[in-house]
């Protein structure tokens, strides 16, 4: 399999592996919506790390596959490419990408999915679809945007460079850069911690950011408001009010 999923104490790691450069192929890219879904399900996945191995994230698409595609194949392919990220993105749990190597193409779209990006020090991240006379098409033109502000993305998109880790880190790209010996260490820590909080809480609050990034200000609110009421007829907000209480805060035991 060129993308697998591995579960230790909460966290599930969709590993990709497609050596040499985890190249997102169609098969590929439809085998991460499938592991991306179960992670999505399994109750014993409460956090999720994306991990392209020691040597690199992801370099991109297949580029000969996409070579032999014409416009009809590609008008027809291109929401499964969509939607094979959305996956990803719609992952109702903490999800972390842990950057090492080249994040390019598909492989930053990839990333940009993630809630959060730990990369190496030497991660070089980048949309270079413009170089080949495209844009990009798994997500990147509206995900980057909506990260790092619409200029940032349109120099990254108009001129298809590759940023550095640093460049990257301080334009909002990732949020954190460690050595590259240590890039899948923090984000499992990372991962590790959040799986032993409160699943339906973190499930609320990830909705709450990311659907009032979608709508106004009003609108963001009413689901806000929706979902914190709801939270008041769960098990964990029980839990962590009564250990609040009782023992103070960052104490509670959450099932």
């Amino acid at each position: 399999m060129t993308v697998n999923l591995e579960v230790d104490e909460g966290v599930g790691t969709i590993r990709l592996d497609r050596p040499p450069m985890n190249a997102l192929d169609i098969a590929t890219q439809d085998r991460l919506r499938e592991v991306a879904e179960e992670a999505s399900r399994r109750d014993d996945v409460r956090a999720v790390v994306i991990w392209g191995g020691e040597k690199v994230f992801a370099a991109g698409a297949d580029i000969k596959e996409m070579q032999a595609m014409d416009y009809e194949a590609m008008a027809v392919r291109g929401r499964a490419l969509q939607d094979s990220f959305t996956a990803v993105a719609r992952i109702p749990k903490p999800v972390v990408a842990a950057v090492t190597g080249y994040a390019l193409g598909g492989g930053c779209e990839l990333a940009l999915c993630a809630d959060i990006r730990i990369a190496a020090e030497d991660a070089k991240l980048g949309q270079p679809e413009i170089l080949l006379g495209l844009i990009p098409g798994a997500g990147g033109t509206q995900r980057l945007s909506r990260l790092v502000g619409p200029s940032k993305a349109k120099d990254l998109i108009f001129t298809g460079r590759m940023v550095k880790a640093d460049e990257a880190l301080t334009i909002g790209l990732v949020d954190k850069v460690v050595p590259a010996e240590q890039v899948y260490a923090e984000a499992r820590a990372w991962a590790e911690r959040l799986a032993r909080g409160p699943a339906l809480a973190l499930r609320a609050a990830k909705e709450a950011v990311d659907g009032g990034l979608e709508t106004d200000l009003e609108t963001g609110l009413a689901i806000e408001r929706t979902l914190f009421a709801g939270l008041f007829a769960t098990e964990d907000r029980t839990t962590g009010m009564r250990s609040f209480v009782e023992e103070g805060p960052g104490k509670a035991k959450f099932r």
